[in-house]
């Protein structure tokens, strides 16, 4: 029996990774899409503290609509997604003040992500299936 709650814990682990990452090309995709057609240029070059924040919000975005749609209520989702920005909100102001590189900053937030993303679901581990 504990080897089939951990294996549903895991199984929603990756899922919900999977769920941020379709989230990230999709909406990501969108917006770049937008932005050409009306020729802003936009990369994390010339706006790193922007393309930090899109990626937390395109990752919460599509992690938020798929923990709905398993029936998570909106505080759980509210706690996954303040897990996911918690990064951005830390490296955005390292940024500004030239203390990271942007591309070092984007490694650092996608590595912070995961670990945040796992005490979260052990906080609420009867919500995920552990």
């Amino acid at each position: 029996m504990q080897h089939v709650r951990h294996h549903g814990f895991a199984r929603h682990y990756v899922e919900m990774i999977l769920a941020m990452l379709v989230g990230m090309l999709v909406l990501g995709a969108a917006l770049r899409g937008v932005l050409a057609l009306t020729d802003i240029a936009y990369d994390m070059s010339r706006q790193p503290r922007l393309v930090t924040l899109e990626m937390a919000f395109t990752m919460s975005a599509g992690m938020a609509f798929w923990m709905r749609r398993r029936g998570h209520a909106w505080p759980g989702i509210g706690e996954m997604c303040g897990a996911m920005f918690l990064p951005a909100l830390v490296l955005v102001p390292l940024l500004s003040l030239d203390v990271v590189d942007p591309d070092a900053a984007m490694a650092w937030e996608h590595l912070a992500m995961l670990p945040l993303m796992f005490v979260v679901m052990l906080r609420r581990r009867t919500e995920y299936g552990a």
